[in-house]
């Protein structure tokens, strides 16, 4: 314990990092205190049906209760998140993308405002979408499609003012923004779903509650494991002869950290913002096709075969996807020829680029998989009775942006930490970096 207090006291004494932590926390307080603020015209005491259940349940769970209580920032940062995906996937598809993202700052500016621009639209299709779906027609007091038409506008100006605070953390604050808002308005969530789940329960439920608690330590102990684990290829370098006295250096042995999740929670985020479409477009349709409305139940309820077999897809698609944009093999082997450096048996330049790709490909798979496998365990829990809140927690985006949020910023801190001469946050080692080179 004393320890502990040790290590918030030199927290807290880094200048730089309490004032990060301090603006952390007020953008995250404005934040939740937008998820409280009703749409004008509504009448929040006939919302109380608003949001609940299948995926209007889900994306509440991501909102942190924002989208059942129709308030301005009802959906979040999500269409954010669907504008981002669609321009990475334009970097590939499209010539004139990939240059911009070739052409370096001035390229990614580039796509960041086209991405904004394109949350616009997003948002706009996905508030018309809510408005029409979600608000029951007794909670609107004023003309429902005068509502629709300024209610549109509202939600825009939330989502982007989301969109600003996830720049500003990052920015100004500690840990991924994005990232960080939506692992908010999860954790928002946790209290009244234990409490629901252990009032279900009851006393005669005692045992099956800690039964249920024992296995949602053990499930997190997974994720992390899975989010840490690393494949360390073996770096020798050259020694070398320098100054008059002809004193060796280099020659040591290094290695390159490949994690098994490369992309982090990245993945579960982008299939996770493309789960919300079928179910939102086939909503629309619902009334008036019988195929609609089977495709709404299937994909709104997170427990549906159908549902989680999409879902598990589209991470292992991402998973991939994100792995090859965010590490480039050859640029990993020029690195290393310009430092002196080589894998030892493999010689510099290409063959170490397939050595390391293939390594990645071989590490990927199963990383996916088991991302997938994490993904699919809420589904598992509910059929073994756990509360639709609760067994949330058990797996799935929940558990995976919540462990990989932590892990991120519990990594940036511990750099300060380090930087100013510190113990680190854990006393048995560090927390380990996605980059950083691990010593023998």
């Amino acid at each position: 314990m004393n320890k502990l207090i040790t290590t918030f006291k030199h927290i807290f004494s880094i200048e730089e990092l309490r004032s990060r932590i301090i603006n952390t926390l007020l953008f995250i307080a404005f934040f939740r205190l937008g998820s409280y603020v009703a749409l004008p015209g509504v009448d929040a005491t006939k919302l109380t049906q608003a949001g609940e259940g299948g995926l209007f349940g889900l994306l509440n769970i991501f909102s942190g209760g924002a989208l059942s209580n129709a308030s301005v920032f009802a959906l979040g940062i999500m269409p954010y998140i669907s504008a981002s995906i669609a321009i990475q996937l334009l970097t590939i598809a499209l010539p004139y993308f990939q240059k911009m993202q070739k052409d370096g700052e001035s390229g990614r500016k580039k796509l960041n405002q086209i991405t904004r621009i394109l949350t616009i639209f997003v948002t706009a299709a996905q508030a018309f979408t809510y408005l029409q779906v979600t608000i029951p027609t007794e909670a609107i007091m004023v003309d429902p499609w005068f509502f629709r038409l300024y209610g549109v506008a509202i939600l825009i100006g939330g989502t982007m003012l989301c969109m600003w605070l996830g720049e500003k953390i990052t920015d100004k604050g500690i840990g991924n923004g994005i990232s960080m808002l939506i692992m908010i308005g999860i954790v928002s969530r946790f209290p009244a779903s234990i409490l629901q789940e252990a009032g279900s329960r009851g006393m005669s439920g005692a045992l099956m509650f800690i039964i249920e608690i024992i296995a949602l330590f053990f499930v997190v102990m997974g994720a992390i494991m899975v989010t840490q684990a690393v494949r360390r290829i073996p770096v020798q370098y050259a020694k070398q002869v320098v100054g008059s006295k002809a004193t060796a250096v280099g020659g040591e042995r290094q290695y390159i950290p490949l994690k098994l999740n490369a992309s982090g929670v990245m993945p579960i985020i982008f299939a996770q913002a493309l789960m919300f479409i079928p179910g939102l477009v086939a909503q629309s349709f619902a009334e008036k096709s019988e195929f609609a409305s089977s495709v709404a139940s299937a994909f709104g309820d997170f427990t549906t075969w159908q549902y989680n077999v999409l879902f598990a897809f589209l991470i292992i698609v991402f998973t991939f996807f994100y792995t090859a944009i965010s590490i480039n093999p050859t640029q990993i082997s020029d690195d290393m020829k310009r430092g002196g450096g080589f894998v030892p048996g493999v010689k510099p330049g290409e063959e170490t680029a397939g050595f390391i790709a293939t390594i990645l490909d071989r590490i990927t798979l199963p990383g996916a998989v088991m991302l997938s496998l994490i993904a699919v365990l809420p589904a598992v829990a509910n059929l073994f009775g756990v509360t639709r809140g609760f067994a949330s927690f058990f797996g799935g985006t929940s558990l995976l942006i919540l462990v990989g949020v932590v892990l991120d910023t519990l990594q940036q801190i511990e750099s300060y930490l380090l930087m100013r001469k510190y113990e680190g946050l854990m006393q048995s080692g560090r927390v380990k970096g996605r980059s950083e080179l691990i010593n023998r």
